[in-house]
């Protein structure tokens, strides 16, 4: 007589690793909850992504913006968080005047200047330093008022290589564990500009700053004020830990955070030809500038909007 064997069968005990990135289904969710699409009549849409990212086509960024457009453009920067614009070769003026169509444009004394001091020029060639990319990160996080947002045109582009990435922060945190969420939620950080900056300048170029730009606390998830959005609100520039953790726990915590940005399913990658301009939402996004085009040149100039307090 044949005995079946009805115990169900067994696996040998194995883990990865805790806190790690696992494969699976992920909610790719574009819009914030109570979103009300509409059509654009001002111009054409083309998504790149999936959530993030979109070409608009059809506006001559080097003309004013009657209010009507930028109520447009600003509806499309919310639901789409960056937006491109190909081919518009505009002047510093003209890149200044779009911008601050949603507010006063922020200084950075760190940075190199273009034209005015409220125009950053990235001029990397050969030889060059290679300052300020490969890494995930929200700009200027450190200050007390991040920016807004962004616009950033190529004025000389590689032959090969030097594309910029924006990662979805509000699908970051949509697809962090519920125990995670609830770790985090109330928690607060802490940001400060020494640690991005001194990958590339010794003391003495930083010391003069630390008065004018003391460490500052956000939320670790903020709303954002206009869709009303939860955002993971943390990068690997500038957060250096959370507040009332201790140092060990924290920092597991915050690498884990921070390697959200990496998800290839949060992402746009953006290739550039001259004269491109991308605007992006600081508040909503990280970006990464890809350091793959050595020995060649990359010139890039950007103008940022104030923002306001996050909550």
């Amino acid at each position: 007589m044949t005995v079946i064997d009805t115990k169900p069968p067994t696996l040998r005990e194995a883990q990865t690793p805790p806190d790690g990135m696992y494969e699976g289904p992920r909610t790719l969710r574009r819009l914030p909850e109570g979103w009300q699409e509409r059509p654009y009549e001002r111009f054409e849409l083309a998504p790149l992504g999936r959530t993030i990212g979109a070409e608009v086509r059809g506006v001559d960024l080097s003309r004013p913006v009657e209010p009507a457009l930028r109520e447009e453009l600003n509806h499309a920067l919310l639901e789409w968080k960056v937006l491109f614009f190909r081919g518009a070769h505009l002047t510093s003026v003209q890149q200044r005047d779009f911008a601050r169509n949603w507010g006063e444009l922020e200084t950075n004394p760190l940075l190199a200047a273009g034209s005015t001091e409220d125009v950053v020029r990235f001029d990397k060639g050969s030889g060059s330093t290679p300052t300020f990319e490969n890494i995930w990160h929200a700009d200027v996080t450190f200050r007390e008022r991040p920016a807004l947002g962004a616009v950033l045109q190529l004025r000389e582009v590689p032959p090969v290589g030097g594309d910029t990435m924006w990662a979805d922060m509000g699908a970051a945190y949509d697809n962090l564990p519920q125990e995670v969420k609830d770790r985090i939620d109330g928690a607060t950080a802490v940001h400060d500009f020494i640690p991005g900056f001194a990958r590339f300048y010794g003391p003495e170029r930083l010391a003069p700053f630390q008065d004018a730009f003391p460490p500052v606390e956000h939320p670790v998830v903020r709303t954002h004020p206009e869709t009303g959005r939860r955002l993971l609100f943390v990068n690997a520039s500038f957060t250096t830990r959370i507040t009332g953790m201790e140092r060990g726990e924290s920092d597991r915590l915050l690498s884990y955070l921070c390697r959200q940005a990496h998800v290839p399913e949060y992402q746009v990658r953006f290739h550039w030809q001259p004269g491109d301009v991308a605007f992006w939402d600081n508040r909503a996004t990280q970006h990464y500038a890809v350091n793959d085009y050595a020995p060649h040149r990359r010139v890039a100039e950007r103008v940022a909007i104030e923002g306001d307090r996050p909550y």
